[in-house]
């Protein structure tokens, strides 16, 4: 394989002069140039993109943890983050990790092993501990609150933005309300659950466990809220989906089911996608796009830790 000094040889000039032909330095007479760029050409010299990226100490590269590659809230999140790496001139490694731990430490262990420059981490699996752990390796940033911790974040406040939903629902009349979400054991499902018990204190109504629905990630997710909410003897009036993509499922399976919308039902969901739109479905917005880009920029920012957090809008339609 043709290396640097080899095209010195065939060139007839120092190494050095390769070199700088190579990454552009002046100081190089038009001749020696020529030369140079002669000799590569006719022994099809190709760079050594590992060793460049060793000798710069960076690899252009930031990875990105996600849990699922086909669900709409991620989906947007990393079109903010690849908007905004192909400005910077950044590419993208994706994980997927279906929330397996093992699956977010190789990703975490790509960092550690200067694979890659910063890793972006979605929706977090592993416990603080582990990412403790690998702080000292590299640039982590989280799309979580993380304010008090080493790492970045871009972050929505979901005690915040899941106590003015469940306000607006009481103030549209709903006292038995109900919620869902993806997962029980997340950092933002932890907060919209203290959220949630405490509002119930607020207005003294009593908990029921009912009312909270798990594992709620898609559209077909919807059908099996609604079948529980028929098998009830006290349903709640209303509900809170923290993903429209479900919301839109149990909007379809109510008409099915001939429930009225929002007569005996209300739904309130979360993102603002696409579908929420098109099936006039009251929402709130989060700016995940923006989301995503402001989590690239922290990804690429080695100067400094830093933690922001966006808002959510209430888009009112047709479902409350």
């Amino acid at each position: 394989m043709t290396n640097i000094r080899k095209i010195a040889k065939m060139a007839g000039v120092s190494v050095t002069t390769v070199s700088r032909v190579l990454n552009n330095y002046p100081y190089v007479s038009e001749d020696k140039r020529r030369a140079v760029e002669k000799a590569i050409i006719e022994s099809d010299y190709r760079r050594n993109l590992n060793a460049v990226h060793l000798s710069k100490g960076e690899t252009m590269l930031i990875g990105v943890v996600i849990p699922f590659i086909n669900h709409p809230y991620f989906g947007l999140l990393v079109e903010g983050i690849a908007n905004e790496a192909v400005k910077n001139n950044y590419k993208l490694a994706l994980f997927q990790t279906n929330y397996e731990e093992k699956r977010e430490i190789e990703a975490l262990e790509m960092l550690k092993h200067k694979q890659i420059d910063a890793l972006i981490i979605c929706s977090r699996i592993c416990d603080w501990e582990v990412i403790n752990d690998y702080v000292p390796y590299g640039t982590i940033i989280l799309s979580e609150d993380s304010r008090g911790r080493s790492v970045s974040s871009t972050f929505v406040n979901h005690y915040k933005s899941f106590s003015r939903a469940l306000e607006y629902l009481y103030k549209k009349g709903h006292k038995k309300i109900g919620y869902c979400v993806g997962r029980k054991s997340g950092t933002n499902s932890k907060q919209r659950e203290k959220a949630y018990k405490d509002f119930l204190a607020k207005i003294n109504e009593p908990f029921e466990p009912n009312y909270i629905f798990y594992d709620c990630l898609n559209f077909e997710d919807g059908q099996m809220v609604v079948k529980r909410l028929i098998n009830m003897s006290n349903p709640p009036s209303a509900l809170l989906v923290t993903s429209d993509q479900v919301a839109a499922g149990i909007l379809i399976c109510c008409k099915q089911e001939e429930i009225s919308v929002p007569n005996e039902l209300a739904l309130l969901g979360f993102d603002n996608q696409p579908i929420a739109k098109v099936m006039n479905i009251t929402s709130l917005e989060i700016p995940l796009v923006e989301m995503g880009r402001k989590l690239l920029l922290q990804a690429i920012d080695t100067t400094q830790t830093s933690h922001e957090e966006l808002f959510v809008k209430l888009i009112e339609r047709k479902t409350v």
